[in-house]
């Protein structure tokens, strides 16, 4: 945002040019020429060694000699406008420097390309005078001769600091592929506007191009706080923010665990409490020794696992427990054995009767995931619905796998 509000101080100044380092009869080559009377000529000197001083109130005091004399040739008029504009800009006088702005630009003797930046340095004082409706009416005139995403850009801001939201958004659309700072402007017009929708669309675009941790974390905070949002979903949400490195509090990495092993995947438990004590937060404090009897927990029951996996899988099979086959199959990924639990789930999927068919195919790509095999997860994923959650997560996965955190 700091970019938006500073840069109309650099538009006055590109306009400005060299008028306050130059010397006045160096100003032109164009209107050199022309003879300057000395009391034209001494006024604009003097104000030029009082800007170069610092002293911009006194050199506008002295432009007013100038502007005293009578009969002015138009080339003369021009030299005074042209130092006063650079005066008035460094002294902050906004009023001042706009009529001279105004006149430089009316005058007929600025080339096409000075004409062009004195009307950007127009914009850029009436952006520092906070009249935007000023800015935006020289804005629109440029924009009519030229599409210049620097201009629209000051449009933009320009409206969102009117509180003209709608139009700001309007202005932001037609710019084309947008970079982070214009998405995130436009996610807080969004959030202005009451457009939760809009806000979490924006977002989810900001957390695939740019991932960041703090999109990644609005993104899931989101989903989770929706009504709709059912808490049997919990786990894949912590694998999302394990994946994108969002996984720092022990308490999160415990219940994580937690969630795993009651989901019958003791070796991804494993996993996560392994990493809380690479980590260095699992397994120290007051908490240690709970954190030592998860991890007994964890590894009696992937041991209890595979000593009982051959019977339990005959039992589900026979029972036709296409849920507990899927579990098993998940569970056999994350202990090292892909490609056969990667089948399990497959045929379990297709044998259906599943209490949640979309939880299933959200869980097949993230063991997809797991095992490496990107193409295949995006491909499962693409196929989840649902209105709980599901689909958001199975899209945020795709995001996930797509452009993953640093």
């Amino acid at each position: 945002m700091s970019k938006f509000r500073l840069a109309h101080l650099g538009l006055v100044m590109a306009a400005l040019g060299f008028t306050a380092a130059t010397p006045v009869l160096g100003l032109s080559t164009a209107y050199a020429a022309e003879t300057l009377r000395p009391e034209i000529g001494n006024p604009l000197q003097a104000a030029q060694a009082l800007m170069k001083q610092g002293k911009n109130r006194e050199a506008m005091a002295k432009l007013n000699e100038a502007e005293r004399v009578s009969g002015k040739t138009a080339n003369e008029d021009y030299l005074i406008e042209r130092v006063r504009a650079a005066a008035a800009s460094a002294a902050g006088d906004n009023d001042a420097a706009a009529k001279s702005f105004e006149a430089l630009i009316a005058s007929g003797k600025l080339s096409a390309n000075e004409r062009e930046k004195f009307t950007e340095g127009l914009v850029g004082i009436h952006m520092r005078a906070r009249d935007f409706g000023k800015a935006n009416a020289t804005i629109n005139r440029l924009l009519k001769d030229k599409n210049d995403p620097k201009l629209r850009a000051y449009l933009v801001q320009n409206y969102y600091s009117m509180g003209n939201y709608t139009q700001a958004e309007s202005e932001l659309k037609q710019m084309g592929t947008l970079n982070e700072d214009q998405l995130g402007l436009l996610a807080n017009i969004y959030l202005k506007k009451g457009d939760k929708v809009g806000y979490v669309n924006t977002i989810e675009k900001l957390a695939a191009s740019y991932p960041k941790a703090s999109y990644w974390t609005d993104l899931l905070n989101r989903v989770t706080g929706t009504p709709t949002f059912s808490n049997r979903l919990t786990v894949d949400v912590y694998r999302l923010k394990l994946a994108n490195n969002l996984l720092k509090k022990p308490s999160e990495l415990v219940e994580m665990a937690q969630l795993l092993i009651q989901a019958k995947a003791p070796a991804e438990a494993l996993k996560v409490i392994d990493k809380g004590y690479k980590a260095g937060v699992l397994g120290v404090g007051a908490e240690a020794e709970r954190h030592q009897r998860l991890k007994a927990l964890a590894e009696k029951t992937l041991a209890d696992n595979n000593k009982n996996q051959a019977v339990d899988e005959a039992a589900l099979v026979k029972a036709k427990d296409n849920d507990g086959l899927l579990a098993m199959g998940y569970g056999l990924v994350q202990a090292g054995q892909a490609d056969k639990g990667l089948a399990m789930m497959t045929a379990a999927i297709k044998a259906g009767g599943l209490r949640n068919p979309e939880d299933a195919k959200l869980r097949l790509g993230e063991a997809y995931a797991s095992a490496g095999k990107k193409q295949q997860a995006i491909t499962t994923l693409k196929t989840v619905g649902g209105k709980d959650g599901t689909a958001e997560l199975a899209r945020y996965w795709i995001m996930a796998i797509n452009h993953p955190m640093a």
